[in-house]
């Protein structure tokens, strides 16, 4: 027999039924020479420190740091699980051929293999490599099934990844909470997840110590069209003054009329991240919901492998595109101009590019018939499918107005931009397009379509000089924390440059949703709408965290190329390691020798909400600037004053204050409350 693992149930299924194996049995199917089985995701885990030796059991400074001699790994401890193995173990011993049907990706080479080694898997063994679930694809992929040994390095990676974080993670989080921690609460520390939490935090502390400043902008209004001076951006106010002076009288002369033709090329295919970014900023999704929604709809066949990295195409789609475009039947009317007879589909350097693909190409539809989908499960679709229909359709045209104009020796400007042809746009709804240049139709006057001037004409105006404030960086998002994660904390709009920073970013993308989720439940991140701030808790970690390399966004995006280097085989696996344990030898000897005394109060690791309740309220020695003879004091939903019962109706509420304020942070809100009352 030949025994295939997938690595769940449902996508067994699908296999088996394209491979004729129907048969029903305790844990597998078989049927026509095959038996298809599987796992539920990770079946094995690498060993816990107790697993190597008793002394690891205890945590104590003095054991640390923790390096086995030799990894191994263990069953995770579960009934299921534990039957489970026990049918694929029985398989394999009697199977002439192994087939890794596991998901095409890193984490996915990993679980399986790590379950061979714990069966003892002896015979020959070979690769299943696709990027549908459709039964084309699953076809497709048996008559082409790949060496195991093909994919030694991509397992190297993934073993070396797994093993990095358990240095680091089990080292570091018991360091830490043994030299730091308090009130018996463990401290989380992760090679992703701290300096991620770092990011929060350090964006943070840059809002709250930021000083506006202000400055005053010369603008002008002619013919209901807003002009602004080119030179008319003031940090001293009698300056601006005296400009507007100059001008307040002087009639407004249109100098010069261009325009520029150009076009719009449609918004690029997406990968994993830019569909997560996108459905938070449309519909408030979690980057762990889109994942979920994204997987859903792989296992369901109707898109592609999510777990992906690129925005192209490899040119071997290019020939199945009209097939595709052909099932999507929902969207006939889009699709129909693609189709029509005669017409060649466009194979842009922008879409197809073999270069720019690995393992996976871009998120696209199937074209399998969407049927029964959630109704998130509807719009994560509809945004996959709008993206590959769009970039087959013309660019869209555009021209670009500028108007100069002068009152007095002051020059002004103007812009706009004006669709001629819109080419792509026609996919996209008109909320769509709204929503796409929301951010930018705010602060940039090209968005708008100007009335027709004429060079030499002039006339009245309405000029004004306007007070501004230097605004602070808004607070993370998921969007944005996604983006800074990808490029490893660098801003950057431009997509080449994205692609360019993509190899050194923070996580990967099938991990960064985790990774955010773990700052939730860890209680180091909160979020308010859709603002991600860090709690009290978080900003004490971060703080007491000297060791540069365990919350620097730089450095662990150079781990994670040196993890996409061994991928490649073009660094070894070993070196890599060796790398993580002398740091991590050294972060050990370097909190060991710090002597200041600092420590951290945890908070507890779920919404205090859910904690068992106390008998009364924490009070705090902050006077109520209200009454001014109570004491502030902490309750369920907002902290109040000690004298409520004798009238005091003072409260701050959590909702807007925070429930993790430290006394030090609200002796600061209290002091800015007494300043503004006064």
């Amino acid at each position: 027999m030949k025994v295939c693992i997938a690595e769940k149930p449902s996508v067994a299924r699908e296999i088996a039924g394209v491979l004729g194996a129907h048969e029903q049995k305790n844990g597998y199917l078989e049927g026509n020479g095959y038996q298809v089985t599987w796992t539920y995701g990770h079946l094995c885990t690498l060993k816990e420190p107790h697993d190597y030796t008793d002394y690891w059991k205890r945590w104590d400074l003095s054991s640390l740091p923790m390096i086995p001699p030799r990894f191994g790994i263990k069953l995770i401890d579960n009934p299921t699980y534990e039957r489970q193995f026990r049918v694929i173990e029985s398989l394999m011993s009697q199977a002439e051929m192994v087939i890794n049907c596991g998901d095409a990706g890193q984490e996915g080479e990993l679980i399986q293999r790590w379950v061979m080694q714990k069966a003892g898997c002896r015979c020959p063994v070979y690769r299943l490599w696709i990027s549908s679930l459709t039964e084309e694809a699953i076809r497709e992929g048996f008559k082409d099934l790949k060496e195991q040994g093909a994919f030694n390095k991509l397992y190297e990676a993934g073993l070396s990844r797994a093993i990095g974080d358990w240095l680091l993670g089990m080292n570091a989080t018991r360091l830490y909470t043994l030299r730091y921690g308090q009130n018996r609460q463990v401290l989380s520390i992760g090679r992703v997840q701290t300096p991620t939490l770092a990011l929060i935090v350090n964006r943070q502390h840059e809002i709250e110590h930021f000083k506006p400043e202000p400055y005053w902008e010369l603008k002008t209004v002619y013919r209901e069209t807003t002009f602004s001076a080119v030179k008319g951006k003031f940090t001293d106010k009698a300056k601006g003054e005296r400009a507007f002076e100059a001008v307040k009288d002087k009639p407004f002369e249109v100098t010069d009329v261009s325009a520029k033709r150009g076009k719009e090329f449609a918004p690029r295919l997406f990968d994993l991240t830019s569909l997560q970014v996108e459905c938070n900023k449309k519909f408030a999704l979690t980057a762990d919901q889109t994942l979920k929604l994204i997987q859903s709809l792989y296992e369901k066949k109707v898109t592609t492998y999510p777990r992906v990295d690129t925005t192209f195409l490899s040119d071997d789609i290019y020939p199945k595109v009209p097939a595709t475009l052909r099932g999507l039947a929902d969207y006939a009317t889009l699709t129909a101009p693609l189709l029509a007879p005669g017409v060649q589909l466009p194979k842009s350097k922008k879409v197809f590019d073999n270069s720019k693909v690995t393992d996976h190409h871009a998120i696209i539809p199937t074209g399998v018939p969407a049927r029964g989908l959630t109704e998130d499960e509807r719009k994560v679709y509809d945004l996959v499918t709008r993206r590959f229909i769009a970039v087959f359709y013309p660019d869209c045209e555009i021209s670009t107005t500028t108007v100069m104009g002068k009152a007095g020796e002051t020059a002004f400007k103007a812009t706009g931009k004006q669709i001629l042809k819109p080419g792509w746009r026609v996919v996209f709804a008109n909320e769509e397009r709204a929503t796409r240049n929301n951010e930018e139709a705010d602060s940039d006057n090209e968005q708008r379509v100007l009335p027709q001037f004429t060079k030499g004409e002039s006339g009245p105006h309405q000029p004004l000089l306007k007070e501004c404030w230097t605004q602070p960086p808004k607070p993370y998002t998921e969007a944005t924390l996604l983006r800074a994660m990808e490029t490893a904390g660098k801003l950057v709009e431009n997509e080449e440059l994205r692609d360019a920073l993509k190899m050194n970013g923070i996580g990967r993308p099938s991990t960064r949703a985790a990774i955010i989720e773990t700052l939730f439940k860890r209680h180091y991140i909160r979020k308010e709408r859709k603002n991600l701030y860090p709690t009290a808790t978080g900003t004490e970690l971060i703080g007491t965290i000297h060791e540069e390399s365990l919350k620097s966004a730089e450095l662990t995006g150079l781990w994670e190329k040196k993890l996409r280097l061994i991928e490649k085989g073009e660094y070894e696996a070993r070196t890599f390691l060796d790398e993580l344990k002398a740091m991590v030898s050294q972060i050990v000897a370097n909190v060991l020798a710090d002597r200041s005394g600092r420590s951290i109060t945890v908070l507890p690791d779920e919404p205090p909400a859910k904690t068992p309740k106390k008998s009364g309220a924490r009070k705090s020695p902050l006077t109520c600037p209200q009454c001014g003879k109570g004491h502030l004091m902490r309750g369920k939903t907002a902290y109040g004053c000690s004298e409520y019962k004798n009238g005091c109706d003072f409260r701050l509420d959590y909702a807007t204050y925070g429930p993790e304020r430290t006394d030090e942070e609200l002796a600061d809100i209290l002091k800015n409350i007494k300043s503004n009352k006064s």
